[in-house]
């Protein structure tokens, strides 16, 4: 993959925009590549160019990129008055359960639809999905869709009130632990040890709720990259985005092996036998 500015505008040339209607509600998807469906949800404040760079690489390793657009202005990097602006916005959103209390984020019965199709249109044995900070807890409640087989979740934030909340309601938990016991399904998850945003108790809830399914992994808040945009800087003031902006794209990195496991994650559960 040709090296990008990650801290200029990414006009996202390589991708296809469709506006995809389903349960009628339409959205922009950003699609890409050819192979099994794996769906990527961005971080704040949208699609930036270091949330397309982690698709790409999911793309390069020979998946079909379903991205679709959630909140924020496509290719837009991650500067700090927008992405505050983004994040009030969204707060106050009927599709999303910002804070503790409400349950899972309406907008996860739409990619729960948009996980049935994406299987429909690429095939396989399934699909794969990732999250990220405010959409780090959606790959879990897509797990009621049949077609979700390798759920990732990267830095879960939400509920941004409360450390040990998992976004998601316990009948939805419920049902979907008895599936990942039933079909040997695992969920992959990552944090910064240091993450002020995704905490040691929320890790440790749901290791409670789902068990040896959950596989959690924590890494030293020495393995973030430390030349962030101004928003992770003043804002976030923590390692936190594990496979975007605090990812060191070098050997040896415990950033680039948390893509690689990830990547590896995707082809065990969507290309058996490969």
């Amino acid at each position: 993959m040709s090296p990008r500015t990650l801290d200029e505008f990414d006009p996202l040339e390589d991708f296809t925009p469709r506006a995809i209607t389903l349960d009628g509600i339409t959205k922009v998807v950003q699609v890409s590549g050819s192979g099994p469906a794996v769906i990527v949800m961005p971080e704040l404040p949208g699609i930036s160019p270091h949330v397309a760079r982690f698709a790409r690489w999911v793309r390069e390793a020979g998946f079909t990129v379903y991205m679709p657009s959630l909140y924020g202005r496509d290719g837009d990097p991650s500067s700090l008055e927008a992405t505050q602006t983004i994040f009030r916005k969204i707060c106050v959103s009927a599709e999303f359960h910002a804070f503790a209390g409400a349950g899972a984020s309406p907008v996860t019965h739409w990619l729960r639809a948009l996980a049935r199709l994406a299987h429909t249109e690429c095939g396989g044995p399934g699909v794969g999905a990732i999250g990220m900070c405010f959409s780090g807890n959606f790959a879990l409640s897509m797990m009621l869709e049949p077609a979700l087989l390798a759920p990732v979740l990267a830095q879960p934030s939400l509920p941004v009130d409360d450390p040990a909340g998992l976004e998601i309601g316990d009948e939805e938990l419920a049902t979907v632990k008895a599936r990942l016991d039933r079909e040997g399904l695992d969920v992959l998850a990552y944090r910064f040890a240091g993450d002020r945003f995704c905490q040691a108790q929320r890790f440790a809830a749901y290791e409670r709720a789902l068990g040896e399914r959950f596989i959690a992994r924590v890494l030293p808040d020495s393995a973030a990259n430390r030349e962030v945009p101004e928003f992770f800087e003043k804002v976030v003031q923590s390692p936190h985005s594990v496979v975007t902006v605090h990812l060191i794209d070098e050997a040896g990195q415990p950033t680039r092996a948390a893509r690689d496991e990830i990547l590896a994650f995707f082809r065990q559960k969507l290309m058996p036998g490969a």
